[in-house]
């Protein structure tokens, strides 16, 4: 039987306590995992970097405490190089850098950055007991991206100098896990495009795949030639979905499974990413636990509804995991984030869902989803169940609000249209407590409840707007999507803020 691994993200600005901890453990305990894999970025109170210590992080104290209280293997995902966001964008961190405000990744040629990375392993390794330790590697699409790295290809006569700068900066740091006598842990993705990092690894490291649309057979079986252990990672569908996208992740963890037992793999990694923007790790855990059943059976392990009416609330699920992705449009399945929820509270812009989204939750793609949210409001058995459905129906609802206000606006009502966008102030303000009744209740997101509040502030700033401009007095009208920007200046009627392609710089 291979290795079942539940890894859980927290690098989202996820704030949870010890207790929180310690329930997730125990929950994958029972639900027959064999490891936990707490999945860190920043979100990890390192002591060699101080400066990164947003509130509620992780602390070593954590980590021993949680270690003490239970019996499953806690093993740490760190980031040493791609997915470095949490750091380099801070004012101390941004000096490790690959680009100016582009991407989430260092730069492997400073040597300040690889005296960091090195500090880091030594910090994991004092304080998680695991033998695994995952250093990631994943993502690192800036590797000549940076000067410094253009001049170490350049001097180089390596064929492929972004493998040459990758492996030279991730081999020492598993041989330094190796050294400590753990082992060492890595995403393999980047391997695909640069075999030949493959040559230059240690073969001691796991080499965890992730496949979340498709079978791992093509990309793990090179892995395995090289004489790697590979550990297949599925996920659910969380980050893409209003919710959940119930019939596609468990079609991809049902895939891989059965892909890892069949080609002999060391494990099976179930991924859950981005509880956030009202994604919840809680209305997860019978997923969680079907995953866990898949991974012994993959083709008569029960379905995830199964694992769900078990707990009571297969309705709920089949509402907000089947019957609204199954409407289209905003709610269908895609291989990125939600658009809906990223356009509602990831941008600091609103306005952004009804630009994208008004022709569909403006008909009849809209009306039902509202009958859905409706239903499964009716059918939740818990709270985190219920803020979905209010926050699914308060994108809707103000989108529709939206729509109104442009109507109106653009007929020269501007008081018509500041009154279809007055209620969204409720609808912004209802969302902030319950993203702050989940942070405190389920160790969510800290910056949830902030972008629910920034979101009414531009709300506000956009009827000053229409008040101020909709009455003609700049002697043209702005677009609705113009004068709802929060870039948007009086008088700047060719919008030389959104014409150049340098803005951000």
């Amino acid at each position: 039987m291979s290795r079942r691994i539940w890894m859980l993200d927290l690098a989202r600005e996820q704030s949870p306590t010890r207790e929180h901890l310690l329930h997730y453990c125990e929950f994958a305990k029972s639900a027959g995992y064999d490891a936990i894999g707490l999945y860190l970025e920043h979100r990890f109170a390192f002591q060699c970097a101080p400066w990164a210590h947003g509130v509620g992080s992780i602390t070593a104290d954590d980590i021993r405490w949680l270690q003490d209280s239970t019996e499953i293997q806690i093993i740490p995902f760190i980031n040493l190089l791609g997915h470095f966001e949490g750091f380099i964008y801070t004012e101390e961190g941004k000096q490790y850098r690959a680009e100016l405000l582009k991407g989430l990744q260092a730069c492997a040629s400073k040597p300040e950055f690889v005296s960091l990375c090195r500090a880091m392993v030594q910090e994991t390794l004092d304080v998680f007991t695991s033998d695994e330790i995952h250093i990631g590697g994943d993502e690192t699409a800036q590797l000549d991206a940076n000067d410094l790295d253009k001049a170490r290809i350049e001097a180089s006569d390596s064929e492929d100098g972004k493998a040459m700068i990758y492996s030279e900066h991730f081999r020492p740091l598993a041989e330094m896990v190796i050294e400590a006598g753990r082992t060492p842990a890595m995403w393999a993705d980047m391997f695909a495009d640069h075999p030949t990092i493959l040559d230059q690894l240690p073969k001691e490291t796991i080499l965890y795949d992730w496949k979340y649309f498709e079978s791992c057979r093509e990309s793990a079986q090179p892995l395995l030639d090289k004489g790697f252990r590979v550990v297949a990672c599925p996920a659910l569908h969380l980050y893409n979905a209003a919710w959940m996208h119930i019939k596609e992740s468990e079609e991809n963890v049902r895939t891989l499974a059965k892909d890892a037992q069949e080609m002999g793999l060391y494990g099976v990694c179930q991924t859950s990413w981005e509880h956030s923007m009202f994604s919840s790790i809680e209305a997860t855990l019978p997923a969680v636990a079907a995953s866990a059943a898949i991974m012994d059976d993959p083709d008569g392990a029960p379905s995830f509804l199964d694992s769900y009416e078990a707990a009571g609330e297969q309705e709920w699920a089949q509402l907000m995991g089947c019957d609204l992705p199954a409407l289209g449009g905003p709610f269908k399945f895609s291989g990125i984030r939600s658009g809906l929820r990223c356009r509602m509270l990831l941008y600091s812009n609103p306005f952004l869902a009804w630009m994208h989204h008004a022709e569909d939750l403006c008909g009849p793609i809209g009306s039902e989803a509202l009958r859905i949210c409706a239903e499964a409001m009716e059918a939740a058995k818990t709270d985190e169940q219920k803020k979905i459905c209010v926050f699914t129906r308060s994108a809707i609802e103000f989108v529709r609000f939206a729509e109104k206000a442009r109507i109106a606006y653009a007929a020269g009502h501007p008081e018509e249209a500041v009154r279809a966008l007055a209620p969204s102030r409720y609808l912004f303000d209802t969302l902030a407590k319950l993203a702050k009744r989940s942070q405190e209740e389920t160790g969510g997101s800290l910056a949830d409840e902030q972008r629910c509040l920034k979101a009414k502030a531009h709300v506000e700033t956009v009827i000053q707007n229409i008040r101020k401009c909709g009455n003609g007095e700049l002697g043209y009208l702005p677009a609705f999507e113009i004068i709802t920007n929060p870039r948007f200046m009086p008088h700047d009627q060719g919008c030389w803020w959104l014409i150049n392609k340098w803005a951000n710089e």
